[in-house]
């Protein structure tokens, strides 16, 4: 569903909503930040917690007054990709009673790479369709009507992508079977700055998700206990992160991709990009997302700078970005 190409290089600050009048008619803009998960991937599912944070990339959605509600959605989008696109407007325009804007798309945000590109977009239109009917569009309003267009992406999404994503900051979310998501913001007293790394498409998520879910109905004591201490080691990053303790949360990262390399979600690819940040000065390094056979890679730097620079001469496709704290100490 790439509407357009990823841009790559120095990462712009998170923006929410906000309109801009250049004569007439007013113009709304909102922004849906993409996210990465610090630990915990796959922990959702069965009920365990993850830490997740929003990026400084994201989708940018831009509303023009209109006779009807609309997506203009790019001609390179076709086939069942632009039906699967439309219906999900469809269902977010819906639920805010279809106010009469046209909306038109942008992302810097590399797509199908395990960052919530389409919870980005989700946010993004959510945001700016309440505020063009005149809605309220506080945090837990968009959750509520990106997460119509999260279903109809996904069919039953774990929520911890659109949630983080319309907070805009580190959360520390669960969503326990038959309940509703406990969702805690972890504040940190010093920078946690990341640098994501891409190393090569991945398989579907669904086909990654049904294999491990293969694996865990065949030894389902085995995973549960994983997925447990998945779970435990969330929780004492989220600890970390709010005792502005970096080195613990490194070291949390680490040991979180040994168990997602136990549960079969990492590759050699991952592997060598993992060993490769950590090389470079990383606190930690490991996957994010759905894993796989490839996917992005993050690593914790104090300075990614310096580290993004180099593999951005060597052709890797990379970028830095502000998850959590103040921007300076």
């Amino acid at each position: 569903m790439s509407w357009r190409s990823a841009r790559f290089g120095a990462a712009a600050s998170p923006r929410r909503c906000r309109s801009t009048t250049m004569g007439t008619p007013t113009t709304l803009t909102s922004f849906g930040p993409g996210k990465v998960i610090l630990l915990g991937e796959h922990a959702a599912v069965y009920g365990y917690p993850v830490l997740a944070a929003p990026l400084s990339w994201g989708v940018t959605a831009h509303g023009f007054p209109g006779r009807r509600c609309e997506l203009r959605i790019p001609p390179q989008v076709r086939g069942a990709g632009r039906k699967l696109l439309a219906a999900a407007f469809d269902r977010a325009a819906s639920a805010c009673g279809r106010p009469k804007v046209s909306v038109a798309v942008e992302s810097d945000l590399p797509v199908s790479m395990g960052l919530g590109s389409s919870a980005a977009l989700s946010v993004a239109c959510a945001r700016l369709l309440l505020q063009a009917a005149g809605k309220s569009a506080g945090a837990r309003e968009v959750v509520r009507v990106a997460g119509e267009m999260e279903r109809e992406f996904h069919g039953r999404p774990s929520g911890v992508d659109h949630t983080c994503s319309a907070f805009g900051k580190l959360i520390l979310f669960r969503k326990k079977p038959g309940s509703r998501a406990s969702i805690r913001a972890i504040e940190s007293r010093r920078p946690v700055r990341i640098l994501v790394t891409l190393v090569g498409r991945r398989s579907p998520t669904r086909e990654t998700v049904a294999a491990l879910k293969e694996r865990q109905a065949r030894w389902p004591a085995r995973y549960r206990r994983l997925f447990r201490e998945v779970g435990r080691v969330a929780d004492e990053g989220a600890s970390a992160v709010a005792q502005g303790d970096v080195n613990a949360l490194g070291d949390a990262m680490n040991v979180n991709q040994g168990l997602l390399s136990g549960l079969g979600l990492s590759s050699d690819a991952i592997d060598q990009m993992v060993h490769r940040l950590r090389r470079m000065g990383a606190l930690g390094a490991k996957l994010t997302g759905a894993g796989g056979d490839g996917g992005a890679v993050i690593g914790l730097f104090l300075e990614p700078e310096p580290a993004m620079a180099r593999l951005t001469r060597e052709g890797i496709r990379c970028f830095s970005s502000h998850v959590a704290g103040p921007r300076a100490l």
